[in-house]
């Protein structure tokens, strides 16, 4: 019964390429119409277990410092928890009077939390993992694009708190890849070198080999320069 219940959970987890499941919810800032409302801009969806805990006392800090940063890369955040309205306000005045973390003190959190008492958004995006909690959400993040499509999913257990640069880091690397057509290696950041288009003709290969420098290694492997004010300037525009 246990397997059959995690399976169903499971099937309604929004894969890589999924549309984002619609729904209407109350949050911190008012009723919102998720993913609708965002459609032109990408989102970073982010669940936490429950307020007043303190791994996600660190997140909601780490997220609100970088909050700027994510709208100049044309990105909202949403988070949501299992608490009621009343409860996530009161957490955010203990944070803003009470806590100081990495120097981060006094601060007041500006992006929506979801209300999700019943646990339908929970379930929705496949939050909750039975073999951890019933009734708690694991630390899951997707990002969302501009059209309202998956595009990473991330689950992190509940003891271990999420690394805010990083997100920051796949939200600009897929941003890159779908405004120049270019991938981008493993441990990439801004101002290092991206992968370009494997040849899909023959006459491409051939033609790439014939030039031969120090960023084309064989022919279905070429690095690329793209600097960083050019991919800023482009992500702008979007």
């Amino acid at each position: 019964m246990n397997e059959e219940k995690n399976e169903n959970i499971c099937m309604n987890t929004p894969l890589i390429g999924d549309k984002a499941p619609s729904f209407v919810a109350k949050t911190t800032n008012g009723i919102i119409k998720f993913p609708e409302q965002y459609i032109g801009q990408w989102i970073i969806l982010f669940s936490h277990p429950m307020d007043f805990t303190p791994v996600c006392t660190t997140e909601f800090i780490s997220f609100q410092a970088e909050m700027d940063d994510f709208q100049k890369l044309n990105t909202e955040l949403v988070g949501l928890s299992v608490g009621a309205i009343t409860s996530h306000l009161a957490w955010f005045r203990s944070i803003y009077e009470e806590i100081n973390f990495n120097g981060l003190r006094n601060i007041i959190i500006k992006f929506p939390v979801i209300e999700d008492i019943d646990l339908h958004i929970s379930k929705l995006y496949g939050m909750i993992h039975p073999n951890t909690s019933d009734t708690k959400t694991v630390r899951a993040v997707f990002i969302i694009d501009n059209k309202g499509i998956v595009r990473t999913v991330l689950y992190y257990p509940q003891t271990t708190g999420r690394n805010i640069k990083e997100i920051k880091r796949i939200l600009i690397a897929l941003q890159t890849s779908d405004i120049f057509g270019v991938s981008t290696p493993a441990n990439w950041t801004l101002g290092d070198k991206i992968i370009k288009p494997i040849p899909k003709t023959s006459e491409e290969m051939n033609k790439k080999l014939q030039k031969p420098n120090k960023d084309v290694q064989t022919w279905y492997f070429t690095l690329g320069n793209l600097p960083e004010n050019r991919i800023f300037n482009k992500i702008k525009k979007k």
